[in-house]
Protein backbone atom coordinates (compact mmCIF):
# COMPACT_ATOMS: atom_id res chain seq x y z
CA UNK A 1 0.00 0.00 0.00
CA UNK A 2 2.52 2.39 1.16
CA UNK A 3 5.36 3.23 -1.24
CA UNK A 4 9.20 3.42 0.21
CA UNK A 5 11.20 6.54 -0.94
CA UNK A 6 14.98 6.42 0.11
CA UNK A 7 16.58 9.70 1.00
CA UNK A 8 19.86 7.72 2.23
CA UNK A 9 23.15 9.35 0.53
CA UNK A 10 20.86 12.30 -1.27
CA UNK A 11 21.27 15.99 -0.62
CA UNK A 12 19.25 16.93 2.83
CA UNK A 13 18.62 20.89 1.84
CA UNK A 14 14.97 21.28 3.07
CA UNK A 15 13.31 21.75 -0.41
CA UNK A 16 14.82 18.55 -1.86
CA UNK A 17 13.59 17.10 1.20
CA UNK A 18 10.08 18.50 0.97
CA UNK A 19 10.10 17.48 -2.66
CA UNK A 20 9.90 13.86 -1.93
CA UNK A 21 7.01 13.94 -0.62
CA UNK A 22 4.69 16.40 -2.05
CA UNK A 23 1.38 17.91 -1.30
CA UNK A 24 -1.78 17.27 -3.63
CA UNK A 25 -1.45 20.83 -5.27
CA UNK A 26 -2.90 20.45 -8.05
CA UNK A 27 -6.10 19.11 -5.86
CA UNK A 28 -6.27 22.00 -3.94
CA UNK A 29 -5.60 24.48 -6.83
CA UNK A 30 -9.27 22.96 -8.46
CA UNK A 31 -10.30 23.25 -4.86
CA UNK A 32 -9.34 27.11 -4.81
CA UNK A 33 -11.09 27.73 -7.76
CA UNK A 34 -14.85 26.01 -7.06
CA UNK A 35 -14.57 27.58 -3.49
CA UNK A 36 -14.64 30.85 -4.71
CA UNK A 37 -17.29 29.96 -7.13
CA UNK A 38 -19.77 28.77 -4.57
CA UNK A 39 -18.74 31.60 -2.20
CA UNK A 40 -19.89 34.24 -4.81
CA UNK A 41 -22.99 31.99 -5.46
CA UNK A 42 -23.67 32.44 -2.08
CA UNK A 43 -22.79 36.19 -1.79
CA UNK A 44 -25.17 36.73 -4.74
CA UNK A 45 -28.11 34.80 -4.27
CA UNK A 46 -28.21 34.01 -0.28
CA UNK A 47 -30.46 30.76 1.04
CA UNK A 48 -31.19 30.20 -2.83
CA UNK A 49 -27.84 29.46 -3.65
CA UNK A 50 -27.53 27.34 -0.05
CA UNK A 51 -30.69 25.10 -0.57
CA UNK A 52 -29.43 24.52 -4.49
CA UNK A 53 -25.83 23.60 -2.71
CA UNK A 54 -27.36 21.22 -0.41
CA UNK A 55 -29.30 19.49 -3.24
CA UNK A 56 -26.13 19.42 -5.26
CA UNK A 57 -23.48 18.04 -2.44
CA UNK A 58 -25.83 16.81 0.06
CA UNK A 59 -28.57 15.02 -1.52
CA UNK A 60 -31.07 16.95 0.34
CA UNK A 61 -34.16 19.69 -0.39
CA UNK A 62 -36.66 21.38 1.36
CA UNK A 63 -34.78 21.29 5.14
CA UNK A 64 -34.63 23.53 7.58
CA UNK A 65 -31.66 25.60 7.08
CA UNK A 66 -31.52 27.42 10.22
CA UNK A 67 -32.13 24.58 12.46
CA UNK A 68 -35.29 25.36 15.52
CA UNK A 69 -34.14 25.25 18.89
CA UNK A 70 -36.58 21.96 19.01
CA UNK A 71 -34.22 20.01 17.25
CA UNK A 72 -31.19 20.81 18.99
CA UNK A 73 -33.28 20.43 22.69
CA UNK A 74 -34.54 16.35 21.18
CA UNK A 75 -31.06 15.20 20.02
CA UNK A 76 -29.58 15.85 23.12
CA UNK A 77 -33.06 14.38 24.99
CA UNK A 78 -32.01 11.08 22.61
CA UNK A 79 -28.38 10.91 23.33
CA UNK A 80 -26.52 7.94 24.34
CA UNK A 81 -25.55 8.84 28.13
CA UNK A 82 -22.20 7.22 26.94
CA UNK A 83 -21.56 9.36 24.26
CA UNK A 84 -23.01 12.53 26.60
CA UNK A 85 -20.59 11.13 29.49
CA UNK A 86 -17.35 11.38 27.18
CA UNK A 87 -18.20 14.59 25.66
CA UNK A 88 -19.05 16.16 28.82
CA UNK A 89 -15.24 14.85 29.82
CA UNK A 90 -13.96 16.24 26.12
CA UNK A 91 -15.61 19.74 27.31
CA UNK A 92 -13.98 20.22 30.61
CA UNK A 93 -10.74 18.94 29.46
CA UNK A 94 -10.75 21.18 26.45
CA UNK A 95 -12.18 24.11 28.79
CA UNK A 96 -9.20 23.74 31.20
CA UNK A 97 -6.96 23.90 28.46
CA UNK A 98 -8.02 26.40 26.64
CA UNK A 99 -8.14 29.01 30.01
CA UNK A 100 -4.51 28.77 30.27
CA UNK A 101 -3.95 30.73 26.40
CA UNK A 102 -6.04 33.80 27.75
CA UNK A 103 -3.26 36.21 28.34
CA UNK A 104 -3.92 38.35 31.56
CA UNK A 105 -4.29 42.28 31.30
CA UNK A 106 -0.77 43.84 31.44
CA UNK A 107 0.46 47.79 32.45
CA UNK A 108 3.61 49.24 31.35
CA UNK A 109 4.58 52.25 33.24
CA UNK A 110 6.32 53.79 30.56
CA UNK A 111 7.26 56.95 33.12
CA UNK A 112 5.89 58.89 35.24
CA UNK A 113 2.53 59.26 34.27
CA UNK A 114 2.57 57.19 30.81
CA UNK A 115 1.09 53.91 30.64
CA UNK A 116 -0.13 51.38 28.43
CA UNK A 117 -2.45 48.83 28.80
CA UNK A 118 -2.73 45.67 27.26
CA UNK A 119 -5.74 44.14 27.00
CA UNK A 120 -7.08 40.70 25.10
CA UNK A 121 -10.49 41.63 24.09
CA UNK A 122 -12.82 38.79 22.15
CA UNK A 123 -14.51 39.27 19.07
CA UNK A 124 -18.17 39.53 19.41
CA UNK A 125 -19.07 37.06 17.07
CA UNK A 126 -17.80 33.78 15.72
CA UNK A 127 -18.83 31.13 13.27
CA UNK A 128 -17.71 27.67 13.94
CA UNK A 129 -17.81 24.59 11.34
CA UNK A 130 -18.18 21.12 11.86
CA UNK A 131 -17.61 18.85 9.24
CA UNK A 132 -20.27 16.39 8.42
CA UNK A 133 -19.54 14.82 4.71
CA UNK A 134 -17.60 11.35 5.32
CA UNK A 135 -17.83 11.06 9.04
CA UNK A 136 -19.54 13.19 11.93
CA UNK A 137 -17.68 15.04 14.31
CA UNK A 138 -19.18 16.38 18.01
CA UNK A 139 -15.18 16.11 19.28
CA UNK A 140 -14.99 19.05 16.68
CA UNK A 141 -17.99 20.53 18.33
CA UNK A 142 -16.10 21.19 21.44
CA UNK A 143 -12.93 21.61 19.95
CA UNK A 144 -14.70 25.06 17.72
CA UNK A 145 -16.58 26.00 20.51
CA UNK A 146 -15.17 26.05 23.95
CA UNK A 147 -12.37 28.11 23.06
CA UNK A 148 -14.56 30.95 21.75
CA UNK A 149 -16.63 30.49 24.77
CA UNK A 150 -13.27 30.75 27.05
CA UNK A 151 -12.33 33.93 25.10
CA UNK A 152 -15.35 35.63 25.63
CA UNK A 153 -17.57 35.81 22.61
CA UNK A 154 -21.32 36.41 23.39
CA UNK A 155 -22.74 35.01 20.13
CA UNK A 156 -21.50 31.29 18.83
CA UNK A 157 -22.87 30.17 15.61
CA UNK A 158 -22.49 26.65 14.03
CA UNK A 159 -23.15 25.36 10.67
CA UNK A 160 -22.80 21.42 9.55
CA UNK A 161 -23.91 19.93 6.58
CA UNK A 162 -27.66 18.60 6.29
CA UNK A 163 -27.75 14.62 6.30
CA UNK A 164 -29.82 12.82 4.11
CA UNK A 165 -30.07 10.19 6.16
CA UNK A 166 -31.53 12.33 8.71
CA UNK A 167 -34.27 14.15 6.60
CA UNK A 168 -31.94 17.24 6.23
CA UNK A 169 -31.29 17.71 9.75
CA UNK A 170 -27.78 18.20 10.87
CA UNK A 171 -26.49 14.83 12.68
CA UNK A 172 -28.25 14.41 15.87
CA UNK A 173 -25.03 14.05 18.06
CA UNK A 174 -23.83 17.07 16.47
CA UNK A 175 -26.95 18.77 17.82
CA UNK A 176 -26.82 17.51 20.91
CA UNK A 177 -23.34 18.68 21.09
CA UNK A 178 -23.90 21.66 20.50
CA UNK A 179 -26.89 21.89 23.33
CA UNK A 180 -24.35 20.65 26.10
CA UNK A 181 -22.49 24.24 24.91
CA UNK A 182 -25.72 26.30 25.00
CA UNK A 183 -24.91 26.49 21.21
CA UNK A 184 -28.77 27.13 19.95
CA UNK A 185 -27.75 28.98 16.73
CA UNK A 186 -27.48 26.58 14.16
CA UNK A 187 -27.44 25.99 10.79
CA UNK A 188 -27.89 22.77 8.20
CA UNK A 189 -25.27 24.47 5.54
CA UNK A 190 -21.89 22.67 4.61
CA UNK A 191 -19.12 22.74 2.57
CA UNK A 192 -17.71 26.52 1.20
CA UNK A 193 -21.49 27.77 0.85
CA UNK A 194 -21.19 27.31 4.55
CA UNK A 195 -18.27 29.86 5.06
CA UNK A 196 -19.57 32.22 2.46
CA UNK A 197 -22.86 32.71 4.57
CA UNK A 198 -20.45 33.22 8.15
CA UNK A 199 -18.37 35.73 5.58
CA UNK A 200 -21.42 37.76 3.99
CA UNK A 201 -24.58 36.55 6.40
CA UNK A 202 -27.99 35.88 4.90
CA UNK A 203 -31.10 38.05 5.89
CA UNK A 204 -33.67 35.81 4.99
CA UNK A 205 -31.77 33.29 7.59
CA UNK A 206 -31.41 36.18 10.16
CA UNK A 207 -27.84 35.29 9.86
CA UNK A 208 -25.23 38.07 10.65
CA UNK A 209 -21.98 38.42 9.26
CA UNK A 210 -19.84 36.75 11.92
CA UNK A 211 -16.24 38.05 13.12
CA UNK A 212 -14.26 35.17 12.90
CA UNK A 213 -14.56 32.12 11.58
CA UNK A 214 -12.97 28.71 13.10
CA UNK A 215 -13.46 24.69 12.00
CA UNK A 216 -11.55 21.75 10.11
CA UNK A 217 -13.01 20.55 6.85
CA UNK A 218 -11.83 19.33 3.57
CA UNK A 219 -10.36 21.56 0.78
CA UNK A 220 -12.97 23.22 -0.42
CA UNK A 221 -14.05 24.71 3.06
CA UNK A 222 -10.09 25.29 3.86
CA UNK A 223 -10.05 27.21 0.55
CA UNK A 224 -13.39 29.29 1.13
CA UNK A 225 -11.73 30.31 4.20
CA UNK A 226 -8.62 32.03 1.80
CA UNK A 227 -11.35 33.41 0.06
CA UNK A 228 -13.22 35.33 2.64
CA UNK A 229 -10.13 36.56 4.55
CA UNK A 230 -9.30 40.39 4.95
CA UNK A 231 -13.81 40.37 5.17
CA UNK A 232 -13.86 38.51 8.25
CA UNK A 233 -10.97 36.56 10.37
CA UNK A 234 -10.43 33.29 10.15
CA UNK A 235 -8.14 30.35 11.93
CA UNK A 236 -5.48 28.32 9.80
CA UNK A 237 -6.74 25.99 6.47
CA UNK A 238 -7.28 23.19 8.50
CA UNK A 239 -7.79 20.91 5.11
CA UNK A 240 -7.50 17.48 4.93
CA UNK A 241 -5.83 15.56 7.57
CA UNK A 242 -2.05 14.89 7.71
CA UNK A 243 -0.01 12.34 10.46
CA UNK A 244 3.67 12.40 10.15
CA UNK A 245 5.57 9.73 12.27
CA UNK A 246 9.40 10.00 13.07
CA UNK A 247 10.77 7.09 14.68
CA UNK A 248 13.78 4.72 14.71
CA UNK A 249 14.60 1.14 15.22
CA UNK A 250 13.69 1.11 18.93
CA UNK A 251 9.61 2.42 17.92
CA UNK A 252 6.62 -0.26 17.79
CA UNK A 253 5.65 -0.88 14.29
CA UNK A 254 2.34 -2.23 14.97
CA UNK A 255 1.60 1.06 16.84
CA UNK A 256 2.96 3.08 14.16
CA UNK A 257 1.24 1.31 11.57
CA UNK A 258 -2.73 1.53 13.41
CA UNK A 259 -1.81 5.67 14.14
CA UNK A 260 -0.95 6.03 10.69
CA UNK A 261 -4.22 4.06 9.11
CA UNK A 262 -6.04 6.00 11.90
CA UNK A 263 -5.71 9.16 10.24
CA UNK A 264 -6.29 7.98 6.80
CA UNK A 265 -9.62 6.86 7.39
CA UNK A 266 -10.81 10.28 7.24
CA UNK A 267 -10.53 11.42 4.17
CA UNK A 268 -9.01 10.11 0.43
CA UNK A 269 -6.69 12.79 0.26
CA UNK A 270 -5.09 12.29 3.87
CA UNK A 271 -1.37 12.18 4.19
CA UNK A 272 0.04 9.44 5.94
CA UNK A 273 4.24 9.83 6.14
CA UNK A 274 6.40 7.89 8.11
CA UNK A 275 10.38 9.37 8.34
CA UNK A 276 12.73 6.57 9.80
CA UNK A 277 16.31 5.47 9.83
CA UNK A 278 15.68 2.03 9.81
CA UNK A 279 15.49 -0.22 6.70
CA UNK A 280 13.71 -2.84 9.38
CA UNK A 281 11.55 -0.71 11.07
CA UNK A 282 10.45 1.18 7.60
CA UNK A 283 9.43 -2.79 6.02
CA UNK A 284 7.73 -3.62 9.37
CA UNK A 285 5.29 -0.87 9.07
CA UNK A 286 4.79 -1.36 5.69
CA UNK A 287 3.57 -4.94 6.14
CA UNK A 288 1.32 -4.20 9.40
CA UNK A 289 -0.59 -1.46 7.12
CA UNK A 290 -1.22 -4.01 4.55
CA UNK A 291 -2.57 -5.86 6.79
CA UNK A 292 -4.42 -3.81 9.40
CA UNK A 293 -6.06 -1.63 6.65
CA UNK A 294 -7.33 -4.07 5.08
CA UNK A 295 -9.26 -5.43 7.87
CA UNK A 296 -10.97 -1.53 8.83
CA UNK A 297 -14.29 -0.66 8.35
CA UNK A 298 -12.85 2.44 5.36
CA UNK A 299 -10.56 0.04 3.50
CA UNK A 300 -11.11 1.58 0.47
CA UNK A 301 -10.74 5.29 1.61
CA UNK A 302 -7.68 4.33 3.55
CA UNK A 303 -6.10 2.17 0.55
CA UNK A 304 -6.77 5.32 -1.64
CA UNK A 305 -5.09 7.72 0.88
CA UNK A 306 -1.97 5.62 0.96
CA UNK A 307 -1.71 5.11 -2.49
CA UNK A 308 -1.90 8.87 -3.43
CA UNK A 309 1.27 10.99 -3.96
CA UNK A 310 0.84 12.47 -0.25
CA UNK A 311 1.40 9.14 1.40
CA UNK A 312 4.76 7.52 1.91
CA UNK A 313 7.16 5.40 4.08
CA UNK A 314 10.61 8.01 4.04
CA UNK A 315 14.08 6.43 4.88
CA UNK A 316 16.74 8.88 5.82
CA UNK A 317 20.32 8.64 6.73
CA UNK A 318 19.50 9.66 10.41
CA UNK A 319 17.08 11.30 12.65
CA UNK A 320 19.00 14.34 12.35
CA UNK A 321 18.15 14.30 8.77
CA UNK A 322 14.64 13.39 10.19
CA UNK A 323 14.03 16.02 11.90
CA UNK A 324 14.90 18.20 9.70
CA UNK A 325 12.31 16.40 6.96
CA UNK A 326 9.47 17.07 9.68
CA UNK A 327 10.15 20.95 9.70
CA UNK A 328 10.41 21.57 6.21
CA UNK A 329 7.18 19.24 5.73
CA UNK A 330 5.16 20.77 8.83
CA UNK A 331 2.55 18.71 9.34
CA UNK A 332 -0.44 18.51 11.31
CA UNK A 333 -0.07 16.03 13.48
CA UNK A 334 3.42 14.77 14.45
CA UNK A 335 4.04 11.58 16.06
CA UNK A 336 7.61 11.03 17.61
CA UNK A 337 8.71 6.99 18.33
CA UNK A 338 11.90 8.26 19.51
CA UNK A 339 14.48 6.67 22.29
CA UNK A 340 15.40 10.34 22.74
CA UNK A 341 12.31 12.39 21.17
CA UNK A 342 13.62 15.89 22.01
CA UNK A 343 10.10 17.55 20.89
CA UNK A 344 11.90 21.15 20.89
CA UNK A 345 13.93 20.43 17.94
CA UNK A 346 10.72 20.38 16.17
CA UNK A 347 9.46 23.44 16.21
CA UNK A 348 7.34 23.20 12.49
CA UNK A 349 3.87 21.35 13.64
CA UNK A 350 0.96 21.91 14.37
CA UNK A 351 0.63 19.52 17.33
CA UNK A 352 3.59 16.93 18.48
CA UNK A 353 2.52 13.81 20.02
CA UNK A 354 5.37 12.42 22.44
CA UNK A 355 5.90 8.84 22.69
CA UNK A 356 4.20 5.63 22.08
CA UNK A 357 1.43 6.52 24.83
CA UNK A 358 0.22 9.43 22.87
CA UNK A 359 -1.24 9.05 19.94
CA UNK A 360 -3.18 11.50 17.46
CA UNK A 361 -6.44 9.62 18.52
CA UNK A 362 -5.96 10.76 22.16
CA UNK A 363 -5.65 14.29 20.62
CA UNK A 364 -8.55 14.07 18.55
CA UNK A 365 -10.99 13.42 21.47
CA UNK A 366 -9.68 13.56 25.13
CA UNK A 367 -6.07 15.01 25.81
CA UNK A 368 -7.49 18.27 26.22
CA UNK A 369 -5.93 19.87 23.02
CA UNK A 370 -7.06 21.35 19.96
CA UNK A 371 -7.43 19.47 17.06
CA UNK A 372 -8.41 22.04 14.62
CA UNK A 373 -4.59 22.53 13.52
CA UNK A 374 -3.25 24.07 10.25
CA UNK A 375 -2.32 21.61 7.23
CA UNK A 376 -0.74 21.84 4.25
CA UNK A 377 2.72 23.28 5.74
CA UNK A 378 0.68 26.35 7.07
CA UNK A 379 2.38 25.04 10.66
CA UNK A 380 5.66 26.93 9.42
CA UNK A 381 3.74 29.91 10.64
CA UNK A 382 0.01 29.07 11.47
CA UNK A 383 -0.94 28.09 15.29
CA UNK A 384 -3.88 25.58 16.04
CA UNK A 385 -7.02 26.56 16.55
CA UNK A 386 -7.26 28.17 20.33
CA UNK A 387 -8.64 31.03 22.61
CA UNK A 388 -6.58 33.50 20.82
CA UNK A 389 -7.69 32.61 17.36
CA UNK A 390 -10.96 34.81 18.86
CA UNK A 391 -9.13 37.56 20.85
CA UNK A 392 -7.75 40.21 19.46
CA UNK A 393 -4.69 42.63 21.37
CA UNK A 394 -5.88 46.12 22.01
CA UNK A 395 -3.76 48.49 23.59
CA UNK A 396 -4.82 51.68 25.91
CA UNK A 397 -2.62 54.58 26.51
CA UNK A 398 -2.92 56.76 29.27
CA UNK A 399 -0.04 60.22 29.34
CA UNK A 400 -0.49 63.15 31.58
CA UNK A 401 0.41 66.32 30.67
CA UNK A 402 4.31 66.30 32.21
CA UNK A 403 5.01 63.01 30.38
CA UNK A 404 3.78 64.29 26.96
CA UNK A 405 6.12 67.04 27.59
CA UNK A 406 8.56 65.20 28.24
CA UNK A 407 8.62 63.49 24.69
CA UNK A 408 7.30 67.13 22.91
CA UNK A 409 10.08 68.22 21.31
CA UNK A 410 11.05 64.36 19.84
CA UNK A 411 7.59 63.99 18.48
CA UNK A 412 7.99 67.02 16.79
CA UNK A 413 11.35 66.36 15.20
CA UNK A 414 9.98 62.88 13.94
CA UNK A 415 7.21 64.63 12.08
CA UNK A 416 9.39 67.01 10.82
CA UNK A 417 11.74 64.32 9.68
CA UNK A 418 8.64 62.68 7.91
CA UNK A 419 7.30 66.22 6.74
CA UNK A 420 4.19 65.63 8.52
CA UNK A 421 4.46 68.93 10.62
CA UNK A 422 0.63 68.48 11.36
CA UNK A 423 1.59 65.65 13.63
CA UNK A 424 3.86 68.16 15.68
CA UNK A 425 1.45 70.44 15.96
CA UNK A 426 -1.04 68.43 17.31
CA UNK A 427 1.39 68.04 20.47
CA UNK A 428 2.88 71.69 20.92
CA UNK A 429 -1.35 72.77 20.97
CA UNK A 430 -1.61 71.74 23.98
CA UNK A 431 1.30 74.01 25.17
CA UNK A 432 0.06 77.22 23.54
CA UNK A 433 -1.71 78.45 26.70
Amino acid sequence: MLRTIDLRGRASAPSDLLAAVPRAAAARDEALATAAAVVADVAARGEDALREQAERFDGVAGHAVRVPEQHVDDALAALDPAIRAALETAIDRVRRASAAQVPAPVVTEIGPGARIEQHWRPVRRAGVYVPGGKAVYPSSVVMNVVPAQVAGVTQVALASPPQRDHDGRVHPVILAAARLLGVTEVYAMGGAGAIGAYAHGVGSLGLDPVDVISGPGNNFVALAKRVVAGMVGTDSEAGATEILVVADASADAGLIAADLISQAEHDEQAAAVLVTDSEELADAVAAEVDVRARRTMHAARIAQAFAGPQSAVVLVDDIETATAFSNAYAPEHLELHLRDPRPADFVNAGAVFVGPWTPVSLGDYLAGSNHVLPTGGQARYAAGLSASTFLRPQQVITYDRDALAQVRDEIVTLANAEVLPAHGEAVTARFDA
